[in-house]
């Protein structure tokens, strides 16, 4: 009987070695696979996925801590394989600077992303809200382009609209999120097409971050996923187009280029964008946005000036949510930058009647 007793126990350990072998496994391959889902985002999706396996979802993260070398000195130094790694924050130098301790910090230093120094004619086109685009403005945008040599781009956000992944009222007969992003691709196609050398840049607006969105609420298991992020669903890469964050500021020479959301905020914007723009920033921007064309200028006691621009849309007119007097004009921007001191000078453009102004 005794005999028996050890037999069953050692079977057990033996069984449980197994097992945590096999559940050690599996994180290591969600870990090779989605090295951009935090921890306890990924330790959900895999105990959902694998629930048989696992006591709880506290559990698989321990192991995905562990296995990303986030579970203390002892098991790094100890651990055999180092390849999953994150990269380690802590030194001894950064120790220094944290004299008491304090807890780790998830703070984000943001820089804006600066233009090379070659890019230096751009054409900046904004809110075409893919697919209630304007034709023939965008057709009239281009064209500037072309006169112009340009030899940067700058999608100053809202290239898509996400009509359906909006969070308000949705008529269901409307364009699905699926065909607004066949035709996105097909104007990015056409784009790289008849401007083959220049640099292009795609800066997420607002309506774009509505996909990201709904992946947070209603897909979680796929964020992280590369196949399902909007640069690959737009096919960016083979294009050669730049995605830049919507929290970026890009910077050409001196002037501040944004889409605008995170600067004029609120419910009710200001009478005059730019105005209200130059209130936030205290700096040289342009942003699109809101679909208004305006300027606003403001010279200091030193005699220097500060100038701010908001460009029109080429989009329609009169959307859905706001039909009538809504002031929204057709626009573009040609921006260059002088010199090697930053300088610039902006053309903040007017469509109106399928001509340019």
């Amino acid at each position: 009987m005794e005999f028996q007793t050890k037999y069953v126990n050692t079977l057990t350990l033996i069984m449980m070695g197994i097992n945590k072998t096999q559940q050690r496994l599996i994180v290591e391959e969600y870990c090779k696979k989605h090295p951009k889902i935090g921890h306890s985002q990924l330790a959900r999706i895999i105990y959902k996925e694998h629930s048989e396996i696992y006591k709880d979802v506290d559990s698989v993260r321990i192991y995905v801590r562990r296995i990303r070398g986030k579970h203390g000195n002892k098991n790094r130094k100890s651990s055999l394989k180092k390849d999953l790694f994150e990269e380690f924050q802590r030194s001894p130098a950064s120790q220094v600077k944290n004299p008491y301790l304090l807890p780790e910090s998830y703070e984000i230093k943001r820089e804006p992303f600066i233009l090379p120094k070659a890019n230096k004619n751009i054409l900046v086109i904004s809110d075409l809200h893919i697919p209630y685009h304007n034709i023939e403005s965008i057709t009239l945008a281009l064209n500037y382009g072309k006169n112009a040599n340009i030899d940067t781009i700058i999608i100053n956000g809202d290239l898509l609209d996400f009509y359906q992944l909006s969070r308000f009222h949705k008529d269901p007969r409307k364009r699905r999120a699926s065909e607004e992003l066949q035709a996105a691709r097909q104007f990015l196609q056409i784009l790289r097409h008849h401007f083959k050398a220049a640099n292009i840049y795609f800066l997420l607006g607002n309506h774009d971050v509505r996909y990201q969105l709904w992946l947070e609420s209603k897909a979680v298991e796929l964020l992280g996923c590369e196949e399902f992020e909007l640069g690959s669903l737009l096919r960016l890469g083979e294009l050669g187009i730049t995605l830049l964050d919507d929290r970026t500021l890009i910077k050409a020479g001196k002037l501040i280029i944004t889409h605008g959301h995170l600067v004029i905020r609120g419910v009710f914007a200001p009478v005059n964008a730019a105005r209200g723009a130059y209130m936030r920033a205290k700096q040289s921007i342009l942003i699109g946005h809101t679909h208004k064309i305006s300027e606003h200028t403001e010279t200091n006691m030193d005699g220097d000036i500060t100038t701010t621009w908001s460009t029109g849309c080429l989009s329609e007119l009169s959307p859905d949510y706001n039909p009538f007097a809504n002031c929204y004009a057709h626009g573009f921007a040609h921006v260059r930058v002088t010199g090697n001191d930053g300088g610039f000078s902006v053309k903040n453009i007017r469509i109106f009647n399928g001509q340019i102004l």
